[in-house]
């Protein structure tokens, strides 16, 4: 049996004439005539009464209608489904992204890739950089907004979103927050809440080399994985910390940034899209066009 007996059948069963039946399937009568026996024979079992009076459907054709309906409906849903995938219309996009992102870069994108792609259901999941770049290796996510630097493998791929510099946060209590200007180096004997090594590398290491450059290595007093929780550390006056300059849309009645007049430029950082090739769809790619215009 094939989706194309079971559009006979349901065409035969709302007109109830082989005439009108065959006419609406763009067939002759007889060949329809010979597709319903065979369908007919296939089952077992007789869909129509056939006499005088016409065509009637029987007790099997009867209980047989709504599910032929149903498996028409879902056909052409699958239909649907997969030319939508093919062209990026439709299907499932697993988005991973780190938290600082959901400050300015990510909503945009969400929203702009919604309003052009409403029928692509996104499936987002909030997790480290290094965590985002080996799920787009085992390809168990299809794009990724990161943080760099971060270390990947050759097969991933990045496009640069947004560059910036960190920023001191510090609490408003410690006695260099009343300083119109600080340099990097005025920092050389203060504790930092610095950023895990395991989880948070491309941070980590950003922050020791922007440090080393101004001629010393950073005290670490407390590790976090998340922006968020180095803040809380801050807060808490544990230590000071370079953070991403996005932060600063972090408000606290605690906290200050300070933006250091001698950070060097090659200790920058950034936001950028992640992605693997080998899994590089439509709907990857769509994302990629749409954050690319940002």
């Amino acid at each position: 049996m094939d989706f194309r007996h079971l559009k006979q059948f349901v065409v035969l069963a709302e007109t109830l004439n082989f005439r009108k039946a065959a006419e609406k399937l763009h067939m002759s009568q007889p060949p329809l005539s010979v597709s319903i026996r065979k369908l007919e024979a296939e089952l077992g079992v007789e869909l129509f009464l056939r006499g005088k009076d016409g065509v009637k459907l029987t007790e099997s054709g009867e209980a047989a209608l709504a599910d032929a309906r149903r498996a028409l409906f879902h056909a052409g849903q699958f239909k649907q489904a997969a030319v939508a995938a093919s062209t990026g219309e439709g299907g499932v996009l697993r988005v991973g992204f780190v938290g600082s992102a959901t400050h300015a870069i990510l909503p945009d994108i969400l929203s702009r890739f919604r309003q052009r792609y409403p029928k692509v259901q996104l499936v987002l999941r909030e997790a480290t950089s290094i965590r985002i770049v080996q799920e787009l290796a085992d390809e168990s996510l299809g794009v990724g907004v990161v943080r760099v630097p971060v270390s990947t493998d050759s097969r991933i791929r990045l496009l640069t979103l947004l560059t910036e510099n960190f920023v001191l946060a510090m609490p408003k209590s410690h006695p260099l927050a009343q300083r119109q200007t600080l340099r990097l180096k005025d920092l050389a004997e203060e504790d930092f809440i610095l950023y895990s090594a395991s989880n948070a590398t491309g941070l980590r290491m950003a922050a020791i080399h922007a440090c080393q450059l101004a001629g010393f290595t950073p005290r670490v007093a407390q590790e976090a994985v998340q922006v968020q929780t180095v803040l809380g550390l801050v807060e808490a006056g544990l230590g000071l910390a370079l953070v991403p300059s996005i932060s600063r849309r972090f408000t606290s009645k605690q906290l200050v940034y300070k933006t250091l007049d001698d950070f060097p430029a090659s200790a920058s950082i950034g936001i950028s899209l992640a992605w693997n090739p080998l899994t590089d769809v439509a709907a990857v790619r769509n994302f990629r066009n749409v954050a690319a215009k940002l």
